[in-house]
């Protein structure tokens, strides 16, 4: 093992990410070019400005830093073609940290042989996510069982009506759809509400908070249980269009639904059907199959559809966290430990 580490940062961070990671693991050289990465925006913009762009004789010495390093902060440009340049360029290089949770899907992309696999060690930021998601999972819950469009139209309209029934979490069964780190805290957020939390994942395994776990195989009858949904499920072929049209059909009448995982875990047209039918009563999307949502779809304009544009995650510290997350693996690395959240090169997740 080597005594230091040569950290190429490949990504938008701000100066405070840099000096916890130097501060936490001292046998790490940071090496970055900040003329050579695009600015920051605001806070936790880790795309930087999409504006930017780099001068040929820029590019070449942001090549020439990623080529020299033995690890990457970042998938270069978030463009999983950069990846594998960096990575058949630099024989050296043996690790790369993805900024997002579903980093692997970048992996995949980058369609690297499987020598290149073995050689490079993947690990993605899962987990630092899990509360702000959590946070809107719970929005997105509250404002189907408060039946916020309906508040939203009477007020518009300058309407006091007769008093109604509104739901409560504390009366409801939410079925959980994935129990990573995402689909924890939202379970563990819900039972201190005193909600009856059931949850769903390939293991099978007990969760803190979850009153009930079953496999994937038997969501369509927790969905027959479910007053709401939450899904927290990550993207991959195996979860591809898992959400379908006889899953939305179990639902118990008027159910809200709720995805922070991955838009292409759910059929959309079977949602837009069950939104119409009134099956799903209400909706709170952070993310889409097609990103950005298309100007034609039709969960467009719809009172009872939230659509976030994939921000749910971001908040002033998640940049701060991601690199107390790189400065562990970092000396997991160093000293020849397993790293936490690494990529399964089969999967991809």
């Amino acid at each position: 093992m080597p005594e230091r580490l040569r950290v190429a940062v490949a990504a938008t961070v701000d100066d405070e990410s840099r000096r916890i990671v130097t501060e936490r693991e001292p046998r790490v050289d940071l090496v970055v070019g900040p003329e050579l990465l695009a600015p920051q925006r605001y806070e936790g913009d880790q795309g930087g400005d999409p504006a930017f762009r780099r001068t040929p004789e820029q590019q070449r010495a942001y090549e020439e830093l990623l080529d020299g390093a033995d690890a990457l902060f970042g998938v270069p440009d978030d463009d999983p073609a950069a990846l594998a340049r960096a990575v058949r360029a630099n024989p050296r290089l043996r690790w790369v940290h993805t900024m997002a949770a579903g980093g692997g899907q970048s992996v995949r992309a980058a369609r690297l042989t499987d020598e290149e696999l073995q050689r490079v060690a993947f690990t993605t930021s899962a987990g630092v996510h899990g509360t702000p998601l959590a946070e809107f999972a719970l929005l997105g819950l509250l404002a189907g069982a408060k039946r916020l469009p309906r508040l939203q139209a009477d007020s518009a309209a300058r309407t006091w009506p007769e008093r109604w029934l509104m739901g409560q979490l504390a009366e409801q069964t939410v079925l959980v759809v994935g129990l990573g780190g995402i689909g924890a805290e939202v379970a563990r957020l819900l039972s201190a509400l005193g909600t009856t939390v059931l949850g769903a994942s390939r293991h099978g395994r007990p969760v803190d908070g979850v009153d009930e776990v079953v496999t994937t195989d038997g969501l369509v009858g927790a969905a027959a249980r479910a007053d709401a949904v939450v899904v927290t499920l990550p993207g991959t072929p195996g979860t591809k269009g898992l959400l379908g049209a006889d899953f939305f059909a179990a639902l118990r009448p008027g159910a809200t639904f709720v995805n922070v995982g991955r838009g292409t875990v759910v059929d959309e047209e079977a949602l837009v059907a069950a939104l119409d039918d009134g099956t799903v009563g209400f909706a709170a999307l952070d993310v889409v199959a097609r990103e950005p949502l298309e100007p034609g779809s039709p969960l467009w304009d719809r009172p009872d559809v939230l659509v976030s544009p994939h921000t749910a995650a971001g908040s002033p510290t998640l940049d701060h966290r991601i690199a107390e997350l790189f400065a562990d693996n970092a000396t997991r690395l160093l000293d020849g430990r397993e790293l936490r959240n690494r990529v399964d090169v089969v999967e991809f997740y």
